[in-house]
């Protein structure tokens, strides 16, 4: 998994908003497959990977920070100069294929899907070459799913946005890696049902039995290592802050 980006609610000096390259080999080649593409993230995708070869995008919920560049990619399949792409899937909650032609200014009814096959999560697992991905919902003012992906006997767990939930322990039981959010802080007037802190994304960890925390989603107006410190009281083991570049390798 790299970390292609992680600031909260919309792209930091440090950062474009929420996207994770997930890659693992299955007959002979390199699967590629992204959670999230939110605004600002296409670009700094070209430093990891040629954005042609990716397989599949995998959308946690329709706010503009992590969908938004589909319509980039979009550009790309439909009039890069070697000519059409193969249509690639894409996944989301109910309606992602007419609000990404709403946001790209398309018809509704066509879209976006000459290029894109689209989907809708439901209750059956997702298989993408060597990738198995289970979509849970979570709490949040629009539908929104966390996943958990699992390749050969390893399992990360993504949060997407969601507010501390049953859930999101549920999801990430015994999970290798639960990448997490912590957009909010515990000394804030926090609104319920949307965001977490690094205490709650802690606790939620140490429930799960974790065996390595990533905190992400953090906005650029709060100091990640007040997030860091607070998930530190709730979780005792690894714990980094998502940073653009960083790999896990399992």
């Amino acid at each position: 998994m790299t970390v292609v980006g992680c600031s909260g609610s919309f792209p930091g000096p440090e950062s474009s908003a929420s996207c994770y390259l997930l890659e693992g080999t299955y007959e002979g080649r390199t699967w590629r497959v992204l959670l999230d593409l939110g605004s600002g993230a296409l670009g700094p995708l070209h430093r990891f990977v040629d954005p042609l070869t990716i397989d599949a995008v995998l959308v946690s919920h329709l706010h503009p920070d992590h969908y938004f560049d589909i319509s980039g990619l979009y550009v790309m399949w439909r009039y890069h100069p070697d000519g059409p792409r193969p249509k690639i899937p894409v996944w989301g909650p109910e309606g992602v294929a007419k609000q990404a032609a709403r946001a790209y200014g398309m018809d509704k009814d066509k879209g976006m899907c000459a290029e894109f096959e689209f989907h809708e999560y439901d209750d059956r697992p997702v298989q993408l070459g060597p990738f198995a991905i289970h979509a849970t919902r979570v709490v949040h003012p629009i539908t929104a799913y966390g996943l958990r992906v699992e390749c050969e006997g390893v399992s990360v767990a993504y949060s997407g946005d969601t507010g501390p939930c049953q859930e999101v322990v549920d999801l990430a039981r015994d999970a290798d890696l639960l990448l997490c959010e912590a957009a909010f802080l515990e000394s804030g007037d926090n609104p319920v049902d949307l965001h977490m802190t690094g205490k709650q994304a802690g606790a939620a960890a140490a429930e799960a039995g974790v065996r390595h925390l990533v905190l992400t989603h953090i906005p650029p107006w709060h100091d990640p290592q007040v997030t860091l410190a607070e998930a530190r009281e709730a979780f005792d083991g690894p714990i980094d802050l998502a940073a653009v570049g960083s790999t896990y390798s399992f």
